[in-house]
């Protein structure tokens, strides 16, 4: 069904292109086969309209001259081509294709500008968002930012990945908006993040400091939306030797836990938290666990994967998908994800995606098993 899809939208695109051309011989035999008191003057001049939006300057213009000559060689057949109607006729098509060079330019300009502007975001984007090491504090690790195809700017997804005295610290999240509002609250969370990463002696402490960095920012730009609202997050820590990874979900989809032999388990908090940036109150954090054999990996993700669609309309379940199967490290994991969505979408998606799988290598660990600590808002530790 993804193949005809496609299919139909090339079919689509190519009529478009030929529509022009078609209207024009349309007219043409038309008012060859009927009598002179019927026109097709309105199809002439459909011509150049049609051509204005999707065609290159020079194929508006020539598809204006190519309609206003085919009316001259209608009234030329019709030996009427200096009475009035006829005369008039000429000006409308004349008219209308002046407009339509107009409109071409309005839309020439309007597409350079959204493509500039989205240069401009996916450069920021790129600043404010590098590709992590593949080898952190031990760990392998893969990272990948997908772009929407569908969408005028880039998003507002983040990944960050830092070794730090705690351990190692990353955060997968998702703000809520796109284009250059949403990078610039992009590099409010990163470097938020990678400032208390440092300095936290808890990953819930570094939690509130992005809860604190939202909160002057807002107050900084007069609200709320001035920051794009709310950022859902996933942070998780795994400390130094410890054989622990925590993670705190505010709001976030819930991570993945692949197992050597093909098992997923998903990780989902035992009570519903926040997203980042949403003073509705304060709630006690929650920590639930989980057991990590060495050699699993943990994946994080934005909601980008899990809403992406196919043709029908239905969602890409990335649990569902990723059950049973196995993967030799985390960047071949993400390759085989993203191919993966891409066939379940037919190529194209509607929201941006980012993606960060971390591998615990079996080889030299103290302990064989490593538990996996999740950490929510709603209350103790469980």
């Amino acid at each position: 069904m993804r193949r005809g899809r496609g299919a139909g939208e090339t079919r689509t695109r190519r009529f478009v292109r030929a529509l022009p051309a078609l209207m024009i011989v349309g007219g043409l035999v038309f008012d060859v086969l009927t009598p002179p008191a019927f026109t097709a003057i309105p199809l002439f001049a459909a011509a150049p309209l049609i051509a204005a939006p999707f065609f290159s300057l020079a194929s508006t213009v020539r598809t204006g001259v190519a309609a206003f000559l085919a009316v001259i060689a209608v009234r030329l057949y019709n030996e009427n081509l200096f009475e009035v109607v006829p005369s008039i006729e000429l000006l409308t098509v004349l008219t209308v294709s002046v407009l339509a060079v107009v409109i071409n330019g309005v839309v020439r300009r309007s597409n350079e500008q959204l493509a500039s502007a989205r240069v401009i975001a996916e450069t920021a984007m790129r600043a404010v968002l590098p590709t992590p090491s593949d080898r952190i504090g031990g760990l392998h690790v893969a990272a990948r930012y997908e772009a929407a195809q569908a969408d005028e700017f880039v998003g507002g997804d983040l990944f960050s990945v830092t070794d730090t005295p705690h351990g190692v610290r990353l955060v997968v999240g998702d703000v809520r908006g796109k284009g250059l509002d949403a990078v610039e609250a992009v590099a409010v969370v990163i470097g938020a993040f990678r400032e208390a990463a440092e300095q936290e002696p808890t990953l819930e402490g570094v939690a509130q400091r992005l809860e604190h960095a939202l909160a002057r920012e807002s107050n900084r730009r007069g609200g709320l939306d001035a920051v794009e609202g709310f950022v859902t997050a996933a942070l998780a820590e795994i400390p130094p030797g410890a054989s622990v990874v925590r993670i705190v979900n505010r709001g976030h989809p819930e991570p993945l836990l692949l197992h050597t032999d093909g098992a997923l388990e998903v990780l989902g908090p035992s009570v519903p938290t926040l997203p980042l940036g949403m003073d509705l109150g304060v709630w006690p954090d929650r920590a639930d666990e989980w057991e990590l054999p060495a050699g699993s990996t943990l994946l994080l993700y934005t909601d980008g994967l899990s809403e992406a669609r196919d043709a029908r309309g239905v969602f890409y379940n990335p649990a569902e998908r990723l059950r049973g199967r196995i993967f030799p490290g985390p960047e071949e994991l993400l390759s085989a994800l993203t191919d993966d969505v891409r066939l379940h979408t037919g190529g194209e998606t509607t929201d941006d995606m980012a993606l960060l799988a971390v591998l615990r290598p079996a080889e030299g660990q103290p302990d064989r098993r490593t538990t996996v600590k999740i950490v929510g808002l709603g209350g103790g530790e469980g």
